[in-house]
């Protein structure tokens, strides 16, 4: 009897283990399903319409509005989006989903717990606006490098805040990037 006990604490240990490990695959699987997910809107929208950044190298911070009509877009950062909603004043956005600064992965923006300003240089922005998925992220972040915790609709207004400081200074930059690029031909 004593043998047999031991072999049911076995396969109890045995069947823990398999457990553990199917949960260990099916979380990376469903983390690789949601990478590959994350790029499609890539795909579609490599990059944004109105300032012609790639979207997969600003992963982070790109975001992705799908309209009541069906109609999406795809920009390089909120920037871009505030461009896009105000030019779009018709149409109702039905979703906003913006990239996890950390993984990259699309994330509902109005959900998303967002961080102004700090260290890291913003896109299209002197201001940065970075969202997080987890808020306990967002802190760590501004632990490291500053900013202020704001929610979505803080951080949209802060965009358009600023957008003739962001526009003016994004001109400045092209301008100069210009004048290098004849210098050297």
């Amino acid at each position: 009897m004593f043998t047999n006990k031991g072999t049911k604490h076995q396969t109890k240990e045995s069947n823990m283990k398999k457990g553990m490990l199917s949960a260990v695959l099916i979380t990376f699987l469903l983390s690789l399903f949601g990478t590959v997910f994350a790029q499609d809107d890539v795909q579609k929208s490599p990059s944004c319409k109105f300032c012609g950044m790639d979207r997969a190298k600003f992963a982070h911070s790109r975001m992705l509005v799908t309209y009541d009509d069906g109609t999406t877009l795809g920009t390089c950062s909120i920037h871009c989006l505030a461009i896009d909603l105000a030019t779009n004043i018709d149409k109702t956005p039905r979703l906003l989903e913006v990239g996890d600064f950390n993984s990259n992965n699309l994330i509902d923006a109005e959900k998303a717990f967002w961080v102004i300003g700090g260290n890291k240089p913003g896109v299209m922005t002197k201001q940065a606006k970075w969202a997080f998925e987890k808020k306990e992220n967002a802190e760590k972040f501004i632990a490291e490098n500053g900013g202020t915790l704001v929610t979505f609709d803080e951080a949209m207004n802060a965009a358009y805040q600023s957008m003739y400081e962001d526009t003016k200074m994004i001109r400045e930059k092209r301008k100069m990037r210009k004048m290098k690029e004849a210098a050297h031909q």
